[in-house]
Formats: C-alpha cells, sequence, structure tokens
C-alpha cells in the first residue's frame, strides 16, 4: 500500500508536533511544510525532511492530504480552498471561528466525498480511553481546564480556545440534544473573554458543569462523570484515570446507616473506598495522543471510515460553544451604585483579527502570504 502524502499548514507549536510525527510514521511520507514565515517553515522542514513553502496551493497535486494548524481566524478559507482542490483535511481545534464557516466545510467535504477531520485531541486521551467503555447515559460531569496565559491562540477566547476541548467530549459522551446554556465569562487581559463558566442542559437530563480559565496561578485539566453506576475522575494533563464502582448494596438503595454500631461506623470511615465505594486506578493506556490523532486519519481515509472525530462534531462543538458566549454576552452585574456592568466587564473595542477592516498592515501581510 502506497504512503499517506501529507503537508503541514501552519508550522506553529501545534504545527511542528503534527509535522515530526508524521515524519515519523511509516505509511505516511511529510512532503511539505507550509508557513509564511521563512525561518519558521526551514527550520521544521530541516527537521523533518519536508519541502519548505510559501504557499499552501502549491500544495495541489503533490500531496493526498494536508493538516491545517494556522491560526483559527485562517481555517476557513485554507480548508476551503483545499477541499475545492481535493485534500482530505485534519483542521486544528476550533475548526473555524464561526459555526456558519463550519456548515460550509462539512458541506463542502461531503460534496467532495472527502475526509474532515477536526482536531480535538482529548478524544484520544489515555485519561479518556481508559474509561469510556465504563460510561453509560452519564448523569452529571464537572470539569475544569485552566492554565497561565501562554501568549498562544490570542485571535480566539477561552471558550474556542480552551473550553471547546471539554465541550467536545461532553458532547461525545452524552450523545443528546442540548437544552439549556447557562455562562459567566470575563475578558481580564483583552478583548476576548479569558474567564468562563458554563452550565450546559440536556434533553437525556444531565447537566454539564464547564469552567475554563487561560489566567490562572494553577494549571489542571480535569473531568468527573457520574453515572447511574460509576464515578470516572480524570487528569488530561497527567493521562490517568480512577474509578468509584459503588458495590451492588449501595446501588440497589440497601445501605442502612443508621443500623451501623459504633465499631461498624469507624470501620467505614476508614474504609469507605474499599469496602463501598470501591475506588481503583484504571490501567494506564500508553499512547501519544496526537500520534494516533493522525493515525485515525490516515485510517479514515484510506478505509472510507468516519475518523473518531468527524466535521459534524467540530460543527456541533462550536454550535455549543456559539450559544455558550451568547449567554456569557447576555449577562449583566448589578454594580455597587445601581448601574449596571455590561457583557465580560470588557473593552467595547472590535476584535482586530475579525474584521478584515480593521487588519493592519501585518495582518494583511500574514494572510496574503498564506494564501500566495
Amino acid at each position: 500500500m502506497s504512503r499517506l502524502r501529507l503537508a503541514v499548514v501552519g508550522a506553529g507549536h501545534l504545527g511542528r508536533i503534527h509535522a515530526r510525527l508524521a515524519a515519523a510514521q511509516e505509511n505516511i511520507e511529510l512532503v511539505a511544510v507550509v508557513d509564511p514565515v521563512a525561518a519558521t517553515r526551514d527550520q521544521v522542514a530541516a527537521d523533518t525532511g519536508a519541502k519548505p513553502l510559501a504557499d499552501y496551493r502549491e500544495l495541489f497535486g503533490t500531496v493526498d492530504a494536508a493538516v491545517i494548524a494556522t491560526p483559527t481566524i485562517y481555517h476557513s478559507q485554507v480548508a476551503t480552498e483545499l477541499l475545492h482542490g481535493g485534500l482530505h483535511l485534519l483542521v486544528e481545534k476550533p475548526m473555524t471561528s464561526t459555526l456558519a464557516e463550519a456548515n460550509e466545510l462539512v458541506t463542502l467535504a461531503e460534496r467532495q466525498q472527502l475526509v474532515l477531520q477536526v482536531g480535538h485531541v482529548e478524544r484520544f486521551n489515555p485519561a479518556l480511553v481508559s474509561v469510556r467503555e465504563k460510561i453509560e447515559d452519564p448523569k452529571f460531569i464537572e470539569a475544569r481546564r485552566t492554565s497561565g496565559y501562554t501568549f498562544r491562540s490570542t485571535d480566539v477566547g477561552v471558550v474556542m480556545d480552551l473550553m471547546i476541548h471539554d465541550i467536545d467530549v461532553v458532547l461525545s459522551l452524552t450523545q443528546s440534544s442540548l437544552t439549556c446554556v447557562e455562562a459567566i465569562g470575563f475578558s481580564v487581559l483583552g478583548d476576548h473573554e479569558d474567564l468562563v463558566n458554563a452550565r450546559l442542559h440536556f434533553d437525556s437530563g444531565c447537566v454539564a458543569n464547564l469552567t475554563a480559565s487561560r489566567v490562572s496561578y494553577a494549571a489542571e485539566r480535569t473531568m468527573q462523570i457520574f453515572t447511574g453506576e460509576c464515578c470516572a475522575t480524570l487528569d488530561f494533563a497527567a493521562r490517568r484515570a480512577s474509578i468509584v464502582e459503588p458495590t451492588q448494596e449501595v446501588l440497589d438503595r440497601d445501605f442502612q446507616a443508621e443500623v451501623l454500631s459504633a465499631e461498624q461506623k469507624n470501620h467505614l470511615r476508614e474504609h469507605l473506598f474499599s469496602d463501598m465505594l470501591v475506588r481503583r486506578n484504571l490501567p494506564a493506556v500508553e499512547n501519544n495522543a496526537i500520534e494516533q490523532e493522525l493515525l485515525d486519519f490516515a485510517t479514515a481515509i484510506r478505509s472510507g471510515a468516519n475518523p473518531q472525530v468527524t466535521g459534524r462534531d467540530g460543527r456541533d462543538a462550536i454550535a455549543v460553544a456559539e450559544q455558550v458566549l451568547e449567554q456569557v454576552a447576555a449577562h449583566q452585574w448589578d454594580g455597587a451604585l445601581g448601574s449596571r456592568r455590561g457583557a465580560l466587564a470588557m473593552p467595547l473595542t472590535p476584535s482586530v483579527l475579525s474584521e478584515p477592516e480593521h487588519w493592519t498592515e501585518d495582518d494583511t501581510v500574514v494572510l496574503k502570504r498564506l494564501a500566495g
């Protein structure tokens, strides 16, 4: 079987990782790396043996597929042109800046009969992989995703940057329609929200409480998932998970604390998580999540099957993210003197990277270089 000819468009932090991992795969040939900055693309090309290119349109006829790891604001334009050119795509999350753009990409990919995969890499995280078969009909999900300010992905806010990871995981676990969204958030260092808490209600009755911050002094990527049978605790950063499974006596509601003797109560205080709510660490599934994502992409192209994270999945996550942002923008606070404080408590200045009329000369140069 011939090797999949692949290019990576965008040689920033994630693009470099994709390029390095792709170059190491036996069934993938990393043909090119594309970036408007010569020094960046040349360095990645030297490290991987790929050809450095400044214009992604030079890829047509030379590759079968591409990974798009440009800033989010360029995803739609680059992906649209590459899909029209017949390339299968793995687009880093979020797939696009808006739901409308996402719908257009999904429609185009399906019309062209091309694989459109989205880089929601937590689906491949060993922590989630190790518990997924245990999770059925979740009742409550609590997720926290926090970090310091990295100065990456500043063209989007924390919802599209960080929370969207957990939105995608929650949607994949609940498999239920969203019925209500509540959210509150703040802008701290710019025009985008940097701290958001959202509460998602689903038709199944499940409730998910999600917190995301990129202005926190402590880094955290955790999730707790409660079902009628167990509680799973995931640490995405450590790539580890544990599970608490109540005994049948507890599940049947036959446990009666009030009839226990003092001696039995003392024993359970020390042994609750070994005798009644049995806790165990799950065996780690050792893998590199981004590498597994790339392999899944290659398999989908060869087999004609859907990848684990389809374009529709990426679109659905953006749809929920937009609802979260709408609720954040709609929230009001009462000021100390009775005045109203508006959405986000943020500067009322336009996002210069979202509207062409506000682009600087440097912004325009970057886009023109990417597009040739």
